[in-house]
């Protein structure tokens, strides 16, 4: 096993590794510590089953059923399709705005995610370039480079993060496919607290944990100020040198570390350039327990 680094702030590539194999202890160990030094790990030219890409994923913690319940697939709920494909009656075969906008998955539950996994089966191409390419913000940067009066003002405070305000503001953009939530999601996944920084369990070093998609409010200051400041973040976070871009091909895997990166999937493609994802959200059950939200 072998890895290349992007050259970037985040990113490797793994060589020399077969995904449809089990992981020893031993490769599990070198894979989670990379995650926590690249963020995002890519493993080209894979050729997995569904179970196969469950196993894998499900080797660094408990797999998550998304709220929506829905572009799952048959017999796998933890398993679900991104893509803008639909089938003769037109039906949509997977979420199609998935991820389109910067954010940090599962932030907006008690029990956070440790990675996401996906595997391309389908990438669209226009002259020969990859379409719907995946970008990261590196969140150990952007907590480094704070000012040091807001690192020590917000120390030891929280923010309140909501499902809804990523998948409402999802609906609003045009042509997307999700239907509202109804009030059972809703209720099932409430709005929920987080610190502003995180301590990552595998570098232990603080990461900025707020991210434009779900955050909503610093919970311990005057809603005034809160805009303010996440205003600030929002816009520290995502400068240009933090960031990384991931080219998709058809055959990789892609996981990243969601406590120490946002992310965002590029919609620069067509209805009729397809794509087809399928995608394991992972809890970071591995360091905070098992809750089960």
């Amino acid at each position: 096993m072998n890895f290349v680094e992007s050259g970037k702030i985040l990113g490797a590539r793994v060589e020399g590794i077969d995904l449809s194999q089990p992981l020893s202890d031993a490769q599990f160990e070198v894979l989670e510590q990379a995650l926590g030094q690249y963020g995002v790990l890519s493993y080209p030219e894979q050729n997995l089953t569904s179970a196969q890409l469950c196993d894998f994923a499900a080797r660094f913690g408990r797999l998550e059923v998304n709220v929506a319940n829905a572009y799952q697939e048959p017999g796998l709920p933890q398993l679900m399709i991104l893509s803008n494909k639909v089938d003769s009656d037109g039906k949509p075969l997977g979420l199609s705005d998935a991820g389109q906008d910067w954010h940090t998955d599962m932030s907006y539950s008690n029990m956070i995610a440790f990675t996401n996994v996906l595997y391309a089966l389908e990438v669209p191409h226009r002259d020969g370039e990859p379409l719907g390419n995946t970008e990261f913000c590196n969140m150990h940067a952007a907590y480094e480079d704070l000012p040091e009066h807001l690192k020590a003002t917000l120390d030891g405070m929280t923010i309140t993060h909501d499902f809804a305000k990523f998948w409402d503001k999802m609906r609003l953009e045009k042509g997307s496919s999700r239907p509202p939530l109804s009030a059972a999601q809703r209720q099932a996944k409430p709005p929920v607290s987080h610190p502003v920084f995180l301590k990552h369990p595998i570098t232990r070093k603080n990461v900025l944990y707020a991210n434009p998609g779900y955050s909503m409010r610093i919970n311990e200051l005057p809603e005034e100020e809160s805009d303010r400041v996440l205003a600030f973040l929002f816009e520290h976070q995502l400068q240009l040198k933090y960031q990384y871009r991931h080219r998709w091909s058809v055959g990789d895997v892609l996981m990243w570390d969601n406590m120490g990166t946002l992310h965002n999937a590029v919609a620069d493609y067509r209805r009729d350039e397809h794509r087809y994802i399928k995608r394991c959200q992972v809890a970071a059950t591995r360091y905070f327990g098992d809750v089960k939200a």
